[in-house]
């Protein structure tokens, strides 16, 4: 239908449909890929160097927090944080134990599911 001019024309206009068409676009083009990913050697290929990426930026991430504290830590010597200081330090402690953990579980299962309850600490709330 959308190679009708009239129709295509309408959808064009209409963005709610423009953007359902883009979607369905977005969605064959990534079925397309997974099945080039299952189904043929050179897409096995590809999605190992995709997994071998995957991990390579998770330890990169990991590495550049560690990096990062490594540097900021010690310009707190001799400093004394005031309450509020020390509760926001606090949330952000615990947001990084929580995505600590949520790494460990994903490694160990494979599961990379995100929680409610950790959702709602990971934004803070």
């Amino acid at each position: 239908m959308l190679r009708r001019p009239e129709v295509a024309s309408r959808v064009v206009a209409d963005d709610t449909a423009r953007h359902a068409v883009n979607r369905a676009q977005s969605d064959r083009s990534q079925q397309q890929a997974d099945a080039f990913r299952r189904q043929t050697p050179a897409g096995r290929t590809v999605r190992k160097i995709e997994r071998t990426q995957e991990f390579l930026d998770l330890v990169g991430a990991c590495h550049h927090f560690v990096a990062a504290c490594g540097k900021a830590v010690p310009q707190l010597r001799g400093r004394t944080l005031s309450d509020d200081e020390q509760a926001v330090l606090a949330q952000n402690v615990a947001r990084c134990r929580a995505t600590l953990d949520w790494i460990e579980t994903a490694a160990e299962t494979g599961e990379v599911d995100v929680d409610d309850e950790l959702a709602r600490l990971l934004r803070g709330e």
